[in-house]
């Protein structure tokens, strides 16, 4: 099947609009296979993936030790029958409340970021016996009813209103607000260590922390929404670790699978937990748990402690940051501000639309990256963390030349 046919069927049987929009963009290649930190489409063209499937390939594209564990576990018991045990959950859950941070210890897996966070919102609720919740302007956590809820850009929420009752929104990074909307009826408040879809908004030293002795205050939880900052994303396992903050609940979805399975986890500690404890079977999921999903899991955590991806992570990202801050200082007229933690980067341009056509100008360079959803105007930079930093610097040629080419439009307005 050719591009073109591949193309016609999603328009008319996935989504036309969207399709049509990938078009305009020049965006018809039909991705065929990936390894590493690449994606090569049906014609053998090669593309550097820059966007690394919005954090989820933290280990690169079909990680061997991820395969071989999840191949395993193929050919042995794919799905658990949900009513005897299965070890490689067993496995996970032990290792993930390893690495959280504080006394996260228990354990629910789902498929999926926003299924965590819809976990952490009813644990919270059964936890507390309280109603509110306190999350913040353009946050992101998830398009299901109350995942959408939490979430803070009105272009995705006013369509499906009456959402969730309870929920108060907040400025991101400005602890005075938090301490005034947080009070004895709140539930939880709910944060990401980084705005992700936000436009990758680095909060102040701290913020994390404050928030939990702020919620603890008052007889609240913190959730901590790390379904895109988890798992070595911004060179530490969690985000929340860069302030020591130590939630009581945690979601974790996206780069936990390896970049093969589809898994995500809802962790909390045992006095969060009480509620899950004394009736277990209030939150359940037929496909959260499964042997093959948590086999990617527990091999994609021992991929990262073997081959050191929270350093590289860190110090490869520094090393971006800085060449794209190199960049902007060159063409302010392009880009505003660059931001980001560990490979967690964002750049921030200076004017509407530049955004879209510095995608398609990389892409046409055969290198992946997109704006981020809440804002149009940042270009987020999220690659495999085992990205090596020649490839890094040939991004960076590429980048500039893509950012002159915006520049020349621009001066010419």
């Amino acid at each position: 099947m050719n591009s073109e046919e591949v193309m016609q069927k999603y328009e008319k049987f996935i989504n036309p609009s969207s399709t049509r929009l990938f078009r305009f963009m020049g965006l018809s290649s039909i991705e065929a296979h990936a390894e590493g930190w690449t994606i090569t489409d049906t014609e053998g063209k090669s593309f550097i993936d820059c966007l690394g499937g919005y954090g989820m390939f933290a280990v690169g594209h079909r990680h061997p030790k991820v395969l071989e564990a999840v191949e395993r576990e193929l050919h042995n018991m794919p799905m658990c029958g949900k009513v005897l045990f299965n070890e490689p959950a067993a496995m996970l859950a032990e290792k993930l409340a390893e690495i959280t941070p504080g006394a996260l210890q228990y354990n629910f897996f789902c498929n999926s970021g926003t299924e965590a966070v819809e976990g952490c919102l009813k644990v919270a609720r059964l936890a507390t016996g309280r109603k509110k919740f306190v999350a913040a302007h353009n946050a992101f956590h998830g398009k299901t009813f109350g995942s959408l809820t939490a979430t803070g850009r009105d272009l995705y929420r006013d369509p499906f209103k009456p959402l969730l009752d309870g929920f108060t929104h907040v400025p991101f990074n400005d602890i005075p607000a938090l301490e005034q909307a947080v009070d004895e009826n709140t539930a939880a408040v709910i944060l990401e260590p980084v705005q992700g879809e936000g436009g990758i908004n680095v909060p102040a030293d701290g913020y994390m922390k404050q928030a939990e002795e702020i919620a603890h205050k008052n007889g609240a939880l913190l959730i901590a929404d790390e379904v895109q900052t988890g798992i070595g994303r911004t060179g530490t396992w969690f985000g929340v670790e860069h302030d020591g903050a130590k939630p009581d609940l945690m979601a974790v979805a996206k780069a936990l699978g390896g970049g093969i399975m589809p898994i995500g986890s809802v962790i909390g500690t045992e006095a969060a937990w009480q509620g899950l404890i004394e009736a277990p079977f209030l939150h359940t999921s037929t496909f959260g748990g499964g042997q093959m999903a948590c086999a990617a899991g527990v091999a994609t955590l021992q991929v990262i402690e073997e081959e050191d991806l929270l350093q590289r992570s860190a110090e490869t990202g520094a090393y971006f940051k800085k060449g794209i801050e190199a960049i902007a200082k060159e063409f302010p007229q392009v880009i505003k501000e660059v931001r980001g933690r560990g490979m967690m980067i964002g750049m921030d341009l200076a004017k509407e639309g530049a955004g879209g056509m510095l995608m398609a100008l990389m892409i046409d360079q055969h290198i992946i990256v997109a704006y981020t959803l809440n804002n149009p105007k940042v270009i987020r930079i999220e690659p495999p963390l085992i990205m090596p930093k020649s490839v890094v610097d040939h991004v960076l040629e590429v980048l500039r030349n893509s950012i002159k080419q915006v520049a020349e439009v621009i001066d010419e307005l």
